[in-house]
């Protein structure tokens, strides 16, 4: 094979993603109209360490804040509550102070007097947003949508297990047999918990998830000596099992930023949509490279196939670890 040094180059341009993974959870901010122009304000950020990042919304409209600001922290989160009277938030813009210099999104949700509500999600490259006079019934679709397609590209581990089953699966069909199986699990449970029907830990579910990639790149390393497991017989059996407890965790994010009320359906639809838009995109970009590295004429030496599973493993061998200390 021509192409290992070239994924193993790939999972290692990963891995600061993952040192980093603390600040690429999303924001959250929640206005909530309770009487005319008065609104009970929700504000969650990440994080980072002992500290908050830096994130506060600012209006353009003139804002009086009726209530002081109580704090507490949640988790990996500070949640902060208080009340304010506004004119009308109704065609004016809502910006994220400091939200250029972090890696997060924010998602915003306002909830109207009049029942509708507002979903926008702001960036660090789109930090403000105006605020519809009449928003759409569909607003919270695109929203989730590119919630969804982050949170799959941004999901190191998520896209570390996808490769080693690309490493792994051997013929096209096999292939898609083995992405679709992990795809209608992971939306199984996706929807199971955002429905509330399940709850599971997240924590727990991490370090799963985590030690199911070790297994994968351990099933790479036995493949390569030769030894056939269950792994490189049947992929999509194992997609399929550890796509269940992936969805956990495709959940656990999903569960921090909510589902705007009226509209849980489009938005657990679109942000199911998204996964499997950013999880396809992955795919495409891994299949492009090897193609491009099987036409390379190179020698190899005869390790460099075991690169990619070693440096999988590790860096899924340490998530473990690190989750695992968390409990």
């Amino acid at each position: 094979m021509r192409w290992p040094l070239v994924l193993a180059a790939l999972a290692t341009f990963l891995f600061p993603l993952a040192a980093r993974a603390h600040e690429v959870r999303p924001a959250y901010l929640d206005l909530n109209e309770y009487r005319s122009g008065e609104f009970s304000v929700l504000w969650k950020t990440p994080m980072a360490g002992e500290m908050r990042l830096a994130l506060d919304p600012a209006f353009s409209d003139p804002v009086e804040v009726l209530t002081s600001v109580a704090a507490r922290r949640t988790g990996d989160a500070a949640v902060q509550t208080w009340r304010l009277r506004v004119d009308s938030l109704r065609g004016h813009n809502l910006r994220i102070e400091g939200l250029e210099s972090t890696l997060t999104d924010v998602l915003v949700r306002i909830s109207f007097a009049d029942g509708s509500t507002w979903v926008e999600r702001l960036t660090p490259q789109r930090r403000e947003a105006l605020i519809p006079t009449r928003p759409g019934a569909w607003s919270a679709a695109g929203t989730y949508l590119g919630l969804g397609i982050n949170h799959i590209l941004m999901g190191v581990d998520h896209l570390l297990f996808v490769l080693a089953l690309l490493l792994l699966t051997t013929g096209t069909w096999r292939l898609v047999k083995t992405v679709t199986a992990f795809t209608v699990a992971h939306s199984v449970t996706l929807g199971v918990v955002t429905l509330g029907i399940l709850h599971v830990p997240p924590r727990p579910v991490e370090a799963v998830i985590a030690l199911s990639i070790v297994f994968v790149a351990a099933e790479i390393l036995r493949f390569r000596q030769g030894q056939v497991g269950l792994a490189a017989r049947l992929p999509w059996i194992v997609a399929f099992t550890f796509g269940l407890l992936h969805g956990f965790g495709f959940a656990g994010a999903l569960s921090e930023v909510g589902l705007p009320e009226g509209q849980i359906p489009v938005a657990l639809l679109f942000f199911n949509l998204g996964v499997e838009a950013g999880q396809l995109l992955f795919i495409a970009g891994m299949l492009a490279l090897i193609t491009v590295a099987k036409r390379v004429r190179a020698a190899w030496p005869a390790w460099a196939e075991l690169v990619p599973p070693y440096a999988i493993g590790s860096m899924a061998m340490f998530w473990v670890i690190q989750r695992v200390a968390l409990l």
